[in-house]
């Protein structure tokens, strides 16, 4: 590279060079050096969202403009792919953040070529600070497809404990269901839309990571890709259970809204019976009740009486009639 020192300290978040033992030699901005030959592996981790990231990956970094575009695209799919003598991995993690949501989840471009990995992100990723940690205390990674196998690994253990949130949020949320509220409902409906969007970026990491085991790359031993695969199949584990979850939500919602329409149902039945009941006898007491000349008992003392219990007995007469057709 022609000009490393372009690159600013908050667009290197840090470089490592391996030892092949587990630890690294953290390295600088002077060591952005393309004309480096040692066989030692060198990781440089950058920050994407830096103008001067972007400057060194497409005119200084010595890779290919279209995986350089690639690393630093801001909507990103995971993938990965084989191209040359390189190899371009793009994977999702979740986002452990202050204030932000789990399945807003944070992308990691990762370009591995020669004894070089260059690294992108725009958001802190815990497990690539668990990596640095690891390195920093000589049990990290030892070369780059150890690195990837590693990253991949971290990714999928901070996501099993997300999954099985969900999972007992909830298990919580179907207990309580049986009191039909809007607070339950809505739950329901935040449950099933964290899923979906987890569930969005595993699909295609799983596949990525099953291609990866598959294509038969040249940096991969066939014991990496059976660890690679096994990877991809705890990613297939927790894609059974976000569907699973979606599954449940979507049951548990459709259960409450029939008990809804139910409890619905039942009160305008009720409302139905008891209108049933009084508009005969509100016909009765309007019709008695009319100031016009020739109402027949106004006269009669005893009028009120016989009124009063012809509206009863009208009253019994429909309940009677209710029962027999079986509407009560």
């Amino acid at each position: 590279m022609t000009d490393s020192g372009s690159v600013a300290p908050d667009a290197l978040i840090c470089a490592f060079e391996f030892d092949g033992l587990g630890g690294a030699r953290e390295l600088g901005r002077a060591d952005l050096d393309e004309a480096y030959n040692g066989a030692a592996v060198r990781w440089f981790h950058f920050d994407f969202m830096a103008e001067e990231t972007r400057r060194w990956l497409l005119r200084d970094s010595g890779i290919e403009r279209s995986i350089a575009e690639a690393m630093i695209d801001e909507d990103s799919r995971p993938r990965s792919i084989e191209h040359g003598q390189g190899l371009l991995v793009i994977f999702r993690g979740v986002n452990s953040n202050a204030g932000s949501q789990p399945e807003d989840m944070v992308s990691i471009r990762i370009w591995l070529e020669g004894n070089r990995i260059v690294s992108t992100r725009r958001r802190r990723l815990a497990s690539i600070r668990s990596i640095r940690e690891d390195l920093a205390a000589g049990n990290g990674p030892r070369d780059m497809v150890d690195f990837l196998i590693t990253l991949a690994r971290r990714l999928g253990d901070r996501i099993g404990p997300v999954v099985e949130e969900i999972d007992a949020q909830l298990e919580q949320a179907e207990v309580g269901s049986g009191t039909v509220g809007f607070g339950y409902r809505s739950q329901f409906s935040n449950l099933r839309r964290q899923a979906v969007r987890i569930r969005r970026h595993l699909a295609p990491q799983r596949d990525g990571l099953e291609r990866l085991a598959k294509q038969g790359s040249f940096l991969l031993s066939e014991i990496q890709r059976l660890e690679l695969r096994e990877e991809a199949d705890v990613i297939t584990r927790y894609l059974e259970d976000l569907d699973l979850i979606r599954e449940r939500a979507m049951v548990a919602q459709e259960e409450m809204i029939g008990q809804l329409a139910q409890e619905q149902n039942s009160r305008m039945y009720i409302l139905s019976l008891v209108a049933a009941i009084f508009l005969p006898l509100s016909f009765l007491t309007g019709l008695m009740g009319m100031n016009v000349a020739g109402l027949p008992g106004t006269e009669n003392p005893i009028a009120f009486t016989a009124l009063s219990l012809m509206m009863i007995g009208a009253a019994i007469g429909i309940l009677l009639l209710f029962k027999w057709r079986r509407w009560l």
